[in-house]
């Protein structure tokens, strides 16, 4: 990768924080009008949709982004995948849930490594799908052709990776883009009102958050599965394409690719991001060839500039307590934000009436943004909580304590020189098959 000017982080005050997450307003909006009024007011151009990365979450995407055809003509006109059994699988399955809306014929079908910048050529919104570690290019290839993005989380993998999605971020401001970031906690209405309530003071000043993704292991491809169901050997470059979630250069750890999500809502509650953090981590369980070189478990502690904490936890591991929620205490009183429920002078409790499902929110906020031309774009927050994961992964890997500052510029660059199926990624496996684990007190990643 290209590095980029940094982007300062700053701290941001509450107002300016809300204002860079404009899903907090739009969102708010959108949870008290009916799709029909929406639908009424929108524009009758019909926005073309390229899906970039057609695996179960940017089909499930792709699904969404056609649902809002509420508001407006939608049609899905162009996919891009390196795979041509996932691109293939996907538009069928969207073929089945969405018929007319889908019209990719062969020549809209791209594959290969170069295959996003001709489907993002054919559309006016893109959907960025693709394992994390492409994002800060393709994101950056869409605000060049001038396009309105859907980009999941999280949007990058180490910190050049982020430079470069935030100096993109710049420019789709410039451009007026509309950017939406797959953070859909941001479109849920239950978030929305538990943490307004917290922003007006119902816990009184917040002095420390604890966030956990606590879970089991989501997913493995084994090498030997793979090359069964191929019928031949892949390439080193093409299994850990494959089986993706367990290299650092593609994922990020599940620290980034999961917990973001908690982490995110911490931020959001401050209104602000960590300035610095400590942690430890390992491979306690999860050990083996096919589990590339990720840890099974992370424990972080992010400190903000007037010393308040969010204490993180995610781990991978069967059998232990699991939990995945966020929790706020304050000086009057204490919040499950997760659970939409506030413990203070007045307690109070939202409960899901049919509230829509966030997914498809986010989806609906994005496009009555562009069909209205209103000011939307997330791309700063996603970024910097996709630091903030990563800042907390760096602590964990090298035991260090380390400031944001110190982990936005790092040099530490994971993605490979090279994208060919023939071409090498940076971490490789040993003559055992085993794949080097970060060592805390040893690691590098400044």
């Amino acid at each position: 990768m290209n590095e980029t000017t940094p982007t300062p982080t700053g701290n941001l005050t509450r107002r300016g924080f809300l204002k860079s997450s404009s899903a907090a307003v739009a969102g708010a909006t959108l949870a008290g009008l009916s799709i029909e009024r929406l639908a009424h007011a929108a524009s009758s151009d019909e926005l073309k949709i390229a899906l970039v990365g057609c695996g179960g979450r940017g089909s499930g995407a792709a699904s969404q982004a056609l649902m809002t055809h509420t508001l407006g003509p939608v049609k899905l006109v162009a996919m891009a995948d390196v795979f041509e059994d996932h691109l293939k699988s996907s538009l069928e399955n969207l073929k089945k849930q969405h018929g007319p809306l889908v019209d990719v014929p062969e020549d809209r079908q791209f594959l290969g490594f170069d295959a996003y910048k001709k489907a993002i050529a054919l559309a006016d919104v893109v959907i960025l799908a693709t394992p994390p570690g492409f994002r800060p290019m393709q994101f950056e290839e869409a605000v060049k052709q001038g396009k309105n993005i859907f980009t999941e989380k999280p949007v990058g993998t180490d910190g050049p990776g982020i430079r470069k999605f935030l100096a993109a971020a710049d420019e789709s401001k410039k451009k007026g883009l509309k950017v939406g970031v797959g953070l859909q906690r941001h479109h849920q209405k239950g978030y929305l009102e538990t943490i307004k309530r917290l922003h007006d003071g119902a816990i009184g000043d917040i002095t420390a958050l604890r966030v956990y993704w606590n879970g089991n292991t989501p997913w493995v491809h084994p090498r030997a599965d793979l090359e069964k169901q191929y019928g031949r050997k892949l390439t080193e470059m093409e299994y850990q394409l494959r089986n993706w979630y367990y290299f650092v250069w593609l994922c990020g750890d599940h620290i980034n690719e999961q917990h973001i999500h908690n982490i995110d809502v911490g931020n959001w509650v401050k209104g602000k991001y960590p300035v610095r953090a400590n942690g430890m981590g390992g491979v306690q369980v999860r050990k083996g060839k096919d589990y590339g070189e990720i840890f099974d478990h992370h424990c972080v502690e992010f400190i903000f500039d007037d010393e308040s904490r969010m204490y993180s936890q995610c781990r991978h591991i069967i059998g232990c307590w699991n939990s995945v929620s966020e929790h706020a205490h304050g000086t009057k009183g204490r919040a499950d934000i997760s659970g939409y429920r506030i413990f203070g002078d007045e307690n109070w409790r939202h409960r899901d009436n049919g509230d829509v499902n966030p997914y498809e929110q986010e989806h609906l906020d994005l496009f009555s943004a562009i069909r209205n031309n209103e000011d939307y774009n997330e791309a700063h927050n996603g970024a910097m909580s996709t630091m903030t994961a990563l800042l907390g992964r760096m602590c964990t890997y090298s035991g260090k304590e380390i400031t944001m500052e110190q982990a936005l510029n790092s040099t530490v660059n994971y993605f490979p020189d090279t994208l060919a199926w023939d071409a090498l990624p940076k971490s490789l496996p040993g003559p055992d098959g085993m794949y080097e684990v970060p060592l805390p007190g040893i690691t590098k990643v400044l």
